[in-house]
């Protein structure tokens, strides 16, 4: 009785909490928005914006933003003037108790001084029309992006969502982006105007499903060079600019949950689980015990007996628990607070806090080949189970007064992934049946850091923009284990032993720091009587990186007694290495067998400045032309084998150019061209000497400390249409020519079940493609369905090559690059019934996982069709939504296969199977729900 009425009262208090939050929401609206110069779309500062036939207005910031609030429901005429602009009305422009209105301007140059006098009027539509049409357009560079606006129409929850709908971009493993069918190493991330680090340290590439969707002003993909953007890319480099200054207070709660076709409700396998798994922190239990010797030189000279005593104090965590798949879970909260103060000056902060769990089972089939690959050398069915939690936190805060912002901005995301693999299969090596499992937790924390500041200043409106930040990316692996029996007494046999040397444990900690600083300058000036900007910058961006691993695996020794031995060594997983069993005569201990190479450290320093010109050439003629020259210097010490401290040292200097060329063909109509070199710089881990054993996959990833960076030059053509807002038409052509690409290639020797992948420079590689992109409304077709349909559609056909004559081998595409891109869709989204419906396509072409040699044929992975569906239905006043989510429709395999008729088209009769997996059909049901704080 007492509980029941603890619970009434909780439930009474929540009611009149959201109650409460519904009645403050209630009173006044805003209108906001951003003021830009019509020809060059740049933002505009302290333009008056007010009501028309009052004093009531605001001047804009120093990012073209206003906000005029304290507006009672109704419709006004806003009314916009600056110095040497036509002054313009805009008409119609509706406001609504609790809501803001959104209304981005732009205003035209005078051409005298008679001109300031007239006045432009226009409707609220007409205007929006307008606004957005010149964002499409006005880019300096050949680039696409989506803008807040888009994006609050989408049911996009994430960065990695919102990306799909970005042209020539496609997403893997619903985190990593693909550009221009290139992946991960040839692409650069960008968190507002600061160089993100890598969030997976074994490669460059950044997972954007950490960044919350409602959280962005806009995200931009740069496909060509500048002298003020960084040069190391191919692909692109993907901007993500996050809000600071909300328009108006909100609180913003998100949740939804998953099923999986093949995993949800599910057996699912693994050990004992942490205390704070579900968090995404480890309760320390996996560590290495604290009075364990701290390396192998102090382990391995101890005798026998006093390695099993230390052995004993690791627990035995090998036991296998059977637990139940639960559904996925995705829930976010977001609260964004604005403060004007009498002074002029506004305040602003935005905090996000979000959390992800997914368990899921992946079977793979794994197979290698033998005898010139005509007999199968092992045969393994897989059962993977992941489980993965992630807590993530965004928190920016800025303020801004007259022609100053100063910003703090802050990401932080706490990952816990685990993989347990069970297997069963055949292997040639120990000519029998085994049976393996293997516990694999990765934890990863990345934290990231700014202080920004724009700044305008002078009669001439000169700008300057300056940031530093900090990141941290703390990576270990605590207890990393196998173990693996051997079938024993034929092939009818229900005995199996374990294989000592096979039955491991593996720790590891990584440390990264990133130290940047970077700063702008921008000057306005006259050039042929045309508005012109001169610019120039300086960067700094150092990183330091502390890596150490320790690795042993169980040591059995002989009792004496045959029927003992055998009895040990066939006992379950479960309690083969209980503390009775851990001894020096009749049982085990632990043999640390850790390498000098397991343990590296490594830095890097980056300074580049550029001068960049932006020159109007008449009235249609845009070009913005200049230099970046970057020196990089990268170093990395550790012991090689002999106990001998080695330390590998480069530097380059590379001067990067970039002309960038836009011609106006119509108000509606762009022809661009760009001509650019950009550089593609090893990573720490393909440098490092460090040699990982991947018992799953079974093979061995070796870094190279004297890998060189690559050049590319680049050359784009585009000509693109945007007939009215929210549609375009854009066809590219490009070309790329690539010197000293780095790639994954595999070593001639070792076994099947001992591929060594090594990081390697080729000589000479080139790709060109076209690309075609389009979105347009259907209202062209009769119909009030149509009215409210959208179709969009990329599509790149990509050709590349790596010239190979120097080694007697053929040509063939470049490691990672896909020979075609398809994303498509179609988009039903009806504002009066509040009904989206989408449907999404995505095939990334076949492409090369790693190079071969003259032994081993590449080993390619094979295309995939992929559909995704979404609906969506607004509800309560449109400040709730709820979404059901459909992913990957048809479930395809994911193969990987080895390339045996040297054709780009995976072949079943032909070519060998290396790995084929399926993730499931993923049915998902959110609500969100915004508390609009608007007072």
């Amino acid at each position: 009785m007492k509980s029941q009425l603890t619970l009434k009262k909780a439930l009474l208090t929540i009611m009149f909490a959201l109650a409460s939050v519904l009645v403050f929401a209630q009173g006044t609206g805003k209108i906001s928005g951003t003021v830009t110069d019509a020809k060059t779309g740049e933002t505009l500062i302290g333009v008056s914006v007010k009501i028309a036939g009052t004093n009531k207005g605001v001047g804009t910031d120093v990012e073209g933003k206003y906000v005029l609030g304290g507006l009672a429901s109704g419709k006004y005429q806003i009314e916009v003037s600056y110095i040497s602009y036509a002054t313009k009305k805009i008409a119609d422009v509706e406001v609504k108790s609790g809501t803001v209105t959104t209304l981005n301007l732009t205003l035209e140059e005078s051409s005298s001084q008679t001109l300031n006098q007239v006045v432009i009027t226009g409707n609220y539509k007409q205007e929006s029309v307008n606004s957005l049409l010149l964002q499409q357009k006005n880019s300096a560079r050949i680039s696409s992006g989506i803008s807040a606006e888009l994006i609050k129409r989408s049911p996009d929850r994430n960065t990695s969502e919102v990306l799909k709908r970005v042209s020539g971009a496609s997403i893997q493993n619903n985190k990593f982006v693909v550009i221009r069918g290139l992946a991960d190493r040839y692409n650069t991330s960008m968190l507002n105007n600061s160089l993100l680090p890598s969030t997976e340290p074994d490669k460059k590439a950044f997972s954007f499903d950490i960044i919350p969707a409602n959280l962005i002003d806009n995200l931009i993909i740069h496909k060509t060079a500048s002298p003020d953007l960084p040069g190391d890319f191919a692909g692109g480099i993907v901007q993500v600019i996050t809000k600071d200054v909300p328009d108006q207070d909100f609180l913003n709660f998100t949740t939804s949950f998953g099923y999986n076709t093949q995993s949800t409700f599910k057996d699912f396998l693994g050990n004992i689980r942490g205390k704070y798994d579900y968090l995404s922190f480890t309760d320390g239990s996996r560590n290495l015990p604290s009075t364990f010797p701290g390396s192998f030189q102090e382990y391995n000279p101890l005798n026998a007996s006093q390695k099993a005593q230390l052995s004993k104090q690791l627990s035995n965590p090998y036991a296998e628990k059977t637990y139940t798949a639960l559904p996925s879970q995705n829930h976010q909260i977001s609260y964004g607070k604005r403060i004007d103060f009498k002074n002029g000056g506004s305040l602003g902060s935005v905090v996000s806090l979000s959390y992800r769990n997914g368990q899921n089972i992946n079977p793979v089939q794994r197979n290698d080949y033998q005898n010139g690959f005509r007999d199968v050398y092992y045969d393994y069915d897989d059962s993977q189970y992941v489980f993965n939690t992630s807590v993530g936190v965004l928190a920016n805060i800025t303020y801004k007064k007259g022609r100053s912002k100063l910003s703090f901005k802050n990401l932080f995301n706490s990952v816990f992934d685990e993989t347990y693999t069970d297997r069963t299969g055949f292997n040639t090596n120990i000519d029998a049946n085994l049976r393996f499992n293997n516990s694999d937790l990765t934890k990863k924390t990345i934290y990231n850091t700014q202080l920004e500041g724009d700044h305008q200043f002078g009669k001439a409106d000169q700008k300057l923009n300056w940031n530093v930040s900090y990141s941290l990316i703390n990576r270990t692996q605590p207890d990393l284990r196998s173990i693996y029996y051997r079938q024993i007494g034929g092939a009818n046999s229900d005995t199996y032993n374990v294989v000592d040397r096979n039955s491991r444990r593996f720790y590891s900690s990584l440390k990264e720091d990133n130290f940047s600083g970077q700063l702008n300058y921008s000057l306005p000036f006259n050039f042929l009587s045309k508005k012109s900007t001169f610019k120039a910058g300086l960067l700094s961006m150092y990183k330091t990186r502390d890596f150490d691993a320790r690795i042993f695996n169980y040591l059995f020794n002989s009792s004496g007694s045959a029927s003992m031995d055998d009895y040990l060594l066939s006992l379950p997983k479960g309690s083969i290495f209980a503390q009775e069993n851990i001894n020096s005569t009749g049982g085990f201990i632990l043999s640390d067998f850790t390498s000098n190479t397991d343990s590296y450290q490594a830095q890097t320093l980056l300074n580049s400045g550029y001068l960049m010109l932006d020159n109007k050439l008449g009235e249609k003629s845009r070009l913005v032309w200049g230099a970046r020259i970057e020196n990089y210097y990268q170093n990395i010490d550790y012991t090689d084998l002999s106990g001998t401290a080695r330390s590998f040292d480069q530097t380059f200097t590379d001067i990067l150019p970039s002309v960038n060329y836009t011609y106006a063909i119509t108000s509606k109509s762009n022809f661009r061209a760009s001509v650019s070199r950009t550089v593609s710089r090893p990573e720490l881990r393909e440098l490092a000497p460090f040699a990982f054993y991947d018992f799953v996959a079974q093979t061995s990833t070796l870094g190279n400390p004297s890998l060189e960076r690559g050049t590319i030059n680049n050359a784009d053509l585009r000509y693109e249409i945007y007939p009215k807002a929210g549609e375009a038409l854009t066809f590219s052509v490009f070309y790329k020519d690539f010197n000293n690409a780095i790639e994954q290639a595999l070593d001639e020797g070792g076994t099947p079940e001992r591929r060594q992948i090594n990081f390697t420079n080729v000589g000479k590689a080139s790709s060109y493609g076209v690309e075609l992109d389009f979105r347009k409304r259907l209202d062209v077709i009769d119909g009030l369905f149509f009215k409210d349909l959208t179709a969009f559609a990329n599509a790149s056909y990509i050709k590349s090559k790596v010239e190979l004559n120097s080694l007697g081998l053929n040509s063939r595409p470049l490691q990672g690059q896909s020979p075609y891109l398809i994303n498509a869709g179609l988009q039903y989204a009806n504002e009066k019934s509040g009904v989206s419906i989408t449907a999404l396509y995505n095939r990334i072409g076949e492409r090369i996982a790693f190079v071969g040699n003259s032994l081993i044929p590449n080993i390619w992975e094979n295309s995939r069709n992929v559909i995704d569906f979404q609906i969506s239905k607004k509800l309560i006043k449109n400040r709730a939504e709820l979404k059901l989510n459909i992913g990957d429709v048809l479930n395809q395999k994911s193969i990987f296969y080895l390339n045996m008729d040297d054709k780009n088209v995976y072949s079943p009769n032909i070519d060998k199977q290396y790995t084929s997996t399926r993730f499931g059909t993923n049915f998902t049901l959110g609500f969100n729900y915004n508390f609009s704080l608007t007072k």
